[in-house]
């Protein structure tokens, strides 16, 4: 076997590998999820995190520079040389492919938290009417303590940075009750390409080579909290997103700081008001005339924010991803996001607010 061939070889059997893989999550979780990761995620946060800016970021942009500039010179030899030029083409997809699984990627064949946290998967349109009366309640409750207006926005008195430490809390908090939601060694930062991030619609990141999370920090601040949370649950392994939109929620609404809590009920309340506006109108109208006027001026101005940057990039890199999640073991896509509701209806069944 001549050595360009080695790494192709490689890429075939890596693929074939995981495709096995999925159907042990146990053992991912026991050796991998709980075992390697965890010491592969704090060697990387403590070795970037002390950086204040995202060299993950740097990073991608030096990859993508290379990849294109590569692309360019063998644009005129490339019929010619199509062989060795497609074997380094896929050996450098193999090396790609090895280091995203290894870092970080497994986590994606990892046992659901579902079975983690013993939480019922199923429930009614009672127990979602029911927690989602309960959930507007408590988010008034937490608006008219910050603005004591129920027609004023609440606006988040903290920076970024400030945000990030500050989500320590929440999940010293969450910790508590579930030690595997332990957090350590803070690495979250303002992504540099925040601006590229806005227009394909996404309010953060993690880097799974770097373990930096990223921030969109262009963004309506309110949603900051509850966003970083949940990019700061990726760290710790968990690739789903719609747990991580539910240990975003749950480390948010944990924090002593009632801004940060009311990022998280507001962010909850918001998914549970979209689950009515399909399920039935009506009782969304009804629902909806409950809710403070302030709460939904943040709704609108999330709303204007992402419409002005609106664009077919936005529906391409969603279409992308859409793609990428369903390769990746989330059968639902971009549609796995809305599907924390479920975890949150099920996990308060037994649970006060």
């Amino acid at each position: 076997m001549k050595p360009k061939h080695i790494l192709p070889i490689f890429l075939v059997f890596q693929i074939t590998a995981l495709q096995i893989i999925a159907f042990f999550p146990e053992f991912i979780e026991h050796y991998y999820s709980t075992g390697l990761y965890p010491k592969i995620a704090l060697f990387s946060r403590t070795v970037f995190g002390r950086i204040p800016f995202s060299i993950g970021d740097i990073i991608y942009s030096i990859v993508i520079v290379m990849v294109l500039r590569w692309f360019w010179n063998k644009r005129k030899t490339w019929k010619l040389q199509w062989k060795d030029n497609t074997l380094q083409v896929l050996s450098f997809l193999s090396v790609f492919y090895f280091l995203f699984h290894i870092l970080w990627a497994l986590n994606y064949y990892r046992q659901p938290l579902f079975e983690k946290m013993a939480i019922e998967r199923e429930y009614s349109d009672a127990d979602l009417l029911v927690f989602t009366k309960n959930l507007i309640a408590k988010t008034n409750a937490i608006h008219s303590q910050i603005t004591k207006n129920d027609s004023l926005k609440v606006a988040l008195p903290y920076s970024h940075n400030q945000v990030f430490t500050m989500n320590l809390n929440g999940y010293k908090n969450l910790a508590t009750d579930y030690s595997f939601f332990t957090y350590e060694k803070l690495s979250a930062k303002k992504s540099i390409i925040s601006l590229p991030l806005t227009y394909m619609g996404f309010g953060g990141y993690l880097n799974p080579f770097t373990n930096e999370a990223q921030v969109n920090y262009m963004m309506p601040m309110y949603n900051s909290p509850t966003t970083s949370c949940h990019e700061m649950a990726h760290q710790m392994g968990f690739a789903s997103e719609s747990e991580c939109n539910f240990i975003g929620f749950l480390a948010s609404v944990k924090n002593d700081n009632p801004y940060f809590q009311y990022s998280g009920y507001s962010f909850a309340l918001h998914y549970c008001l979209g689950n009515w506006r399909a399920r039935d109108e009506k009782v969304f109208q009804q629902l909806l005339e409950t809710v403070h006027p302030g709460i939904l001026k943040n709704y609108q101005e999330s709303e204007d924010f992402w419409k002005q940057y609106q664009s077919p990039i936005e529906t391409g890199f969603h279409l992308i991803y859409d793609n990428f999640l369903k390769i990746n073991q989330q059968k639902d896509g971009m549609e796995s996001y809305s599907k924390f509701v479920n975890l949150m209806v099920n996990y308060y069944k037994e649970k006060e607010f």
